[in-house]
């Protein structure tokens, strides 16, 4: 992967994993990005995850040609990143690694070291010159964790921008970029998006040729369309116009008007309606469609006069995640005394900014003639 003449990319795919952070599914792998700025002085920027860091070190020895690097710069401690920088350290013992004040405490607890005999602590606007490059950190906490830094090259117009632009997928798998980094987005960093907003004012006033992330593909053509996707999901406004329809349904009667539901909207021409089975699909996935699209229904059977447990988890996901300026709608299913509409708005309630439709269907144990006037009701106020 070419960067730039003298910037390496010397970062692993990862086709081992099947949970990303324990809990996020990754069919196509992932990859952990490293790079090595070749100058009068050198910088290693980031390590890589435990598993991988023999094959990195060989790597870095390749770009390296005999030489010793001067830095190990640190840009984010979560361990998919920072796990090589004990044995850099011993094969490197005269490196100078480059951190953040938090970060070094985090290397403490991690490694039993903070390096405190060799070692530059780093805060907003403090630069370090390589020779030809200058590197100018800035703070990025809560992207995603509280001691991030990015890094901008000047000589190069490059953007290091730790877990920032990161996706889920390896590097030697094709996947498109969106259909990674949103799932991504809103798993890993979707809950702090006024952190990404203040990143996004800081980056607009640097000139940007490539962005570098931990994660993904390095990004070198039509930045405008990546950095406004990110505007969009950080500021919580609606990607596109859609409906997902997330349902959690025991005996099929709950799926059944959810089916039903999409298959009008579908026929009155909606675009992109999306079911999610939420017992069946992991809510990932279902996070990501219902930031995605403007309109959310939501249906569950009534459970243990309340909602059924996997209605209850996502919105709990949704609500933890800052869900907002969407518009929802509510099915509900019970024989005896179905409440999970009140219960799912109750969760909802101290979300920012959204619109309950008027429309609540009701399904007393199986769709009836009834039941489907409403379910076209609920349609016909969707589509508008």
């Amino acid at each position: 992967m070419y960067i730039s003449d003298d910037i390496f990319y010397i970062g692993v795919n990862d086709h081992r994993i099947d949970l990303f952070e324990g809990q996020y599914p990754v069919p196509h792998g992932m990859s952990y990005n490293s790079y090595v700025i070749m100058d009068e002085k050198i910088a290693v920027m980031d390590t890589v995850d435990a598993g991988f860091t023999e094959e990195w070190l060989l790597k870095l020895s390749s770009v390296l040609s005999g030489r010793k690097p001067d830095y190990l710069v640190i840009q984010h401690m979560e361990p998919d990143h920072s796990a090589g920088i004990a044995i850099f350290m011993e094969a490197y013992p005269d490196t100078c690694v480059v951190s953040s004040a938090p970060a070094f405490t985090m290397m403490k607890q991690f490694f039993g070291s903070d390096f405190n005999t060799n070692r530059m602590v780093i805060k907003e606007g403090d630069t370090l010159g390589l020779g030809r490059h200058e590197l100018t950190f800035v703070a990025a906490p809560m992207v995603h964790w509280p001691e991030v830094m990015v890094t901008y090259d000047a000589c190069d117009q490059i953007l290091f921008s730790a877990d920032g632009f990161g996706k889920f997928g390896a590097l030697d798998e094709e996947e498109a970029w969106t259909d990674g980094a949103r799932r991504y987005y809103f798993g890993i960093v979707g809950r702090f998006g006024m952190q990404v907003q203040n990143l996004l004012k800081k980056a607009s006033g640097l000139t940007i040729q490539k962005i570098c992330p931990l994660h993904g593909p390095v990004l070198s053509e039509n930045l405008a369309c990546y950095l406004s996707l990110y505007n969009t999901w950080s500021s919580y406004q609606p990607e596109e116009k859609g409906i997902t329809i997330a349902y959690a349904s025991v005996y099929g009667n709950t799926r059944k008007a959810a089916e039903l539901l999409a298959d009008i909207l579908e026929k009155k021409g909606c675009k992109n309606v999306v079911l999610m089975d939420l017992a069946r699909t992991d809510l990932s996935f279902c996070l990501e469609n219902a930031f995605r699209y403007d309109k959310l229904v939501l249906a569950s059977i009534t459970y243990n006069a309340g909602i059924f447990p996997y209605m209850d988890n996502f919105l709990r996901l949704l609500k933890e995640h800052n869900y907002q300026n969407r518009t929802i709608a509510f099915i509900e299913n019970g024989c005896w005394a179905p409440t999970a509409a009140k219960g799912m708005m109750e969760v909802l309630k101290d979300c920012k900014n959204l619109t309950f439709v008027e429309n609540t269907v009701t399904i007393r144990s199986a769709v009836n003639e009834d039941t489907m006037k409403k379910i076209e009701a609920l349609a016909e106020e969707l589509a508008e």
